[in-house]
């Protein structure tokens, strides 16, 4: 971990005037810091994704509900109708007809994760950078993997590409339906990712790794992120120390028996088909 070198001069001063140990005070700033509003520093996930992976995909909570947990995050909407992104406390629906959609309050969703957004920290990236490689970029960014970050990534886009599932009438496992999914390549774009990074050791509650979805400046394109090829963009990174979950009450959530393979399904569900 890099300390900036008048904190560690001031640490060490303090350390040799208390008899403290370094380590204990470096502790103690990172606990102080970890903790700032934690209030506010949660993500809120309204239920675990297992329960969308064995394909329950009708709940009760209200997009009202929702954002009086956070104004930025993503999830989706009941019937799996369409990828969610919200923005600013507005919250948008993006369907499998590739066009973007606003929701009344009383729209319902089985799946969201969102987090009032204030980012600890941001920063401008000139250079071009594929999927992997903006991945790669964000790795070094975040000082841990066994946390969870909020993301935002606003900025220019060479190439941007998204899919959304198409609305379900019948409820199959979440793997299936993502094999028929409509996919969406755009060109010369502007616009912001939001999106999450949680342990993979959350893969019951949340979507495991990079979990991104895309909503372009003008409000007309976007969709769960495949692939991308940066211009110009700006990442915005929140810690978030706490995790909230809701769990639902409905009958098909406590009838369950969550049998499926977590970790293939929603690998496959997640990737890239081209």
């Amino acid at each position: 971990m890099h300390i900036a070198p008048d904190l560690l001069d001031r640490l060490q001063l303090r350390s040799r005037a208390t008899g403290e140990r370094l380590d204990d005070l470096v502790n103690q700033l990172l606990r102080l810091g970890l903790s700032k509003e934690q209030d506010k520093r949660a993500l809120y996930v309204s239920a675990p994704v297992n329960a969308l992976i064995e394909g329950i995909y009708q709940e009760d909570t209200k997009i009202s509900d929702v954002l009086k947990q956070g104004d930025f995050g993503l999830g989706t909407f009941n019937d799996l109708y369409g990828e969610m992104v919200v923005l600013d406390g507005q919250v948008f629906q993006l369907r499998a007809d590739g066009k973007v959609y606003q929701v009344s309050d009383d729209t319902k969703t089985p799946y969201a994760c969102v987090n009032f957004f204030s980012p600890d920290s941001d920063e401008v990236i000139e250079q071009t950078l594929n999927f992997t490689e903006l991945t790669a970029l964000l790795e070094r960014m975040i000082p841990s993997d066994n946390m969870i970050y909020a993301l935002r990534i606003d900025g220019s886009f060479s190439r941007i590409k998204t899919r959304s599932v198409p609305r379900q009438d019948s409820y199959r496992p979440l793997v299936e339906v993502a094999r028929e999914q409509p996919e969406f390549e755009y060109q010369d774009i502007r616009g912001t990712m939001t999106g999450y990074w949680t342990p993979s050791f959350m893969e019951a509650l949340t979507v495991p790794g990079y979990h991104l979805h895309f909503l372009s400046d003008d409000r007309q394109h976007g969709g769960h992120l495949l692939g991308c090829q940066t211009g110009q963009i700006r990442i915005s990174i929140q810690h978030l120390p706490r995790l909230e979950v809701g769990l639902p009450v409905s009958l098909d959530y406590l009838t369950a028996s969550f049998t499926r393979n977590l970790s293939a399904d929603l690998e496959e569900a997640e990737q890239d088909r081209s």
